[in-house]
């Protein structure tokens, strides 16, 4: 069996031939999902993914790449799933306020802290998590892009328009 047969089956809507693609190109997507999505939850996408192509089989065009086909389509279920997936984060009160210069507590730094914090209650979520995540988790905005699962420019700005408004929020404390 040839992949053009195959190409020509599937686009016809033969039921044998869905379950010859996924013989075929099961470890290509698998491989590919476990790029992107955590292991436990592979073979949840992966059937996902084998719905979408039956569902969409009268899309795919014969004359293209099969496997093209297939990892676009995996490619899209896989971002999909992180979207909706909601990622722990750590409550503000939960960390610990690093010490003073000399190793102790500041005190004076403890009221500008609740101040801070008081601040950053009032941002949209998204804001805070970005600036919380930089200067409490102390990542960088590509890590917490990757974490977030949303694009480096979402998160630079989120941070941007977070800082932004804190500085109006804190201003009038001053």
């Amino acid at each position: 069996m040839t992949a053009e047969t195959l190409n020509v089956r599937l686009a016809a809507g033969d039921d044998a031939a869905l379950a010859e693609c996924l013989r075929a190109h099961s470890a290509l997507i698998r491989s590919y999902l476990h790029r992107f999505v955590p292991s436990q939850e592979i073979e949840d996408v992966q059937q996902v993914v084998f719905t979408e192509i039956w569902r969409s089989r009268s899309r795919f065009d014969a004359d293209r790449s099969l496997p093209a086909w297939l990892l676009s389509i995996a490619h899209n279920r896989a971002v999909d799933h992180l979207r909706v997936r909601s990622l722990p984060t750590v409550p503000l009160d939960a960390v610990a306020d690093p010490p003073g210069a000399d190793g102790r507590t500041d005190g004076d730094g403890l009221a500008d802290r609740d101040l801070v914090r008081r601040a950053l209650a009032e941002l949209p979520a998204p804001q805070r998590q970005a600036i919380e995540l930089a200067y409490y988790g102390e990542l960088t905005q590509r890590e917490i892009a990757e974490r977030l699962s949303v694009p480096l420019g979402t998160v630079k700005a989120r941070t941007s328009r977070g800082l932004r408004r804190l500085s109006g929020i804190l201003a009038p404390a001053a």
